[in-house]
C-alpha cells in the first residue's frame, strides 16, 4: 500500500497528469475520503469531467476555472452516486449545459440479495447515498463514451455501490472507489455487495492496465499488484471469519469482535458491517449457513 503522506496536493488546483488529463482535488478530506475526492478533466477541447464531487461552491469554481480558452465541458460522467462523488453534477451541468452520464440512479445495479436486505430495513453503514441523483443519459456496460479527442469504455464494477462504473481510456483506467491506493474499498450492505465486488476485481485483473486513477489518493502505477493485494486481503478476511465460525457460531457483531481484535470499540460497527458483507457472500457460496432470515442479526454457522 502506498504511504499516505505521498499524496497531499492542494485542493482546487488543476494538476497535469499526462497530456489531455488533469486532476482537481475537492476540499472534502475525511477518514472516508482521505485527502478528498479526485475530479478528473479529460480532453484537449471537449472536456469530460469525471466525478464532479460533493456540493462545494469552491470546487465548482475550481472546475470552471480549469476550462481554458478554446475548451468546453461537454460531458459530466459520474462513477457512482455517493455524496462525495455526484452531487456537484447538477450545478455543473446547469452552468455548462453538459449532459450528466452514469450507469443509473442510486438503486441501479443493486443485486437482488441487497435489494431484499434493503426492503427488510437494513440501511446506513456506507458513505452516504445521493438519493436525488439522476443522470441525463444512462450508460451500459461495454458502451463507449466519445469526445472529440478521447474515448472511454464503460466497465460496470458493482460492489462498492451497485451503480459503480470504472472507465477505460486505452491502458488507463479510472477506477473510482473500486480500487484505491490508500485503502481497501468499503463494501457495506445493502449499498455494497462483496460477491459483486470480487467478481469485478477479477474482471479488472484480466486486463493489462498501465495505471489506475482512483477516486481518492494518488495514481496507482502497479495495477495488477494492487488488485492482487485487494483480492488477497479480502480472501484473508474471509479465512478469519470461517476460522471463527469453526470455533463456534455467531452473529456478525460477535464475529467482528473476535476477528477485529485490535479495532477500537468506536470502529466496531463498521467492522460488523464488513463481516456481514463476507457472511452474505459466504452464504451465497454455501460455505456458511443460518436458519434465520438473512440479516445482520442472523446466527451463522459452518454447518447447516
Amino acid at each position: 500500500m502506498q504511504a499516505p503522506d505521498d499524496f497531499n496536493p492542494p485542493s482546487g488546483l488543476a494538476i497535469d497528469l499526462q497530456p489531455g488529463l488533469r486532476r482537481i482535488l475537492a476540499p472534502n478530506p475525511s477518514p472516508m475520503t482521505y485527502r478528498g475526492t479526485n475530479t478528473y478533466l479529460l480532453g484537449e477541447r471537449d472536456l469530460a469531467v469525471i466525478d464532479p464531487g460533493p456540493l462545494s461552491d469552491a470546487h465548482l469554481a475550481a472546475i470552471l476555472n480549469a476550462v481554458q480558452p478554446g475548451q468546453r465541458i461537454s460531458h459530466i460522467i459520474v462513477t457512482h452516486s455517493h455524496l462525495d462523488h455526484s452531487p456537484l453534477a447538477a450545478p455543473l451541468a446547469a452552468r455548462t449545459g453538459a449532459s450528466i452520464l452514469a450507469f443509473g440512479g442510486p438503486q441501479a445495479g443493486r443485486s437482488e440479495v441487497m435489494a431484499q436486505l434493503a426492503r427488510q430495513g437494513l440501511a446506513g453503514g456506507g458513505e452516504g447515498i445521493d438519493t436525488a441523483f439522476r443522470p441525463d443519459v444512462e450508460v451500459a456496460d461495454g458502451e463507449v463514451i466519445e469526445g472529440d479527442d478521447w474515448q472511454l469504455e464503460v466497465i460496470h464494477t458493482p460492489g462498492h455501490l451497485g451503480n459503480h462504473i470504472a472507465l477505460g481510456w486505452g491502458d488507463v483506467c479510472f477506477t473510482a472507489d473500486h480500487v484505491m491506493g490508500w485503502a481497501s474499498s468499503l463494501v457495506s450492505p445493502p449499498d455494497g455487495d462483496l460477491t459483486d465486488f470480487m467478481q469485478a476485481c477479477h474482471r479488472l485483473r484480466a486486463r493489462d492496465w498501465a495505471v489506475f486513477h482512483a477516486g481518492h489518493g494518488a495514481e496507482i502505477t502497479n495495477p495488477s499488484e494492487r488488485l492482487d493485494w485487494l483480492i488477497t486481503h479480502r480472501l484473508s478476511r474471509e479465512a478469519q471469519i470461517l476460522a471463527a465460525l469453526e470455533e463456534q457460531p455467531g452473529i456478525a457483531r460477535q464475529l467482528a469482535e473476535r476477528v477485529y481484535t485490535d479495532t477500537p470499540a468506536a470502529l466496531l460497527p463498521a467492522a460488523e458491517r464488513n463481516v456481514f458483507a463476507h457472511l452474505v457472500d459466504l452464504y451465497g457460496k454455501s460455505q456458511v449457513y443460518t436458519s434465520d432470515a438473512l440479516s445482520v442479526d442472523a446466527m451463522f454457522s459452518r454447518s447447516a
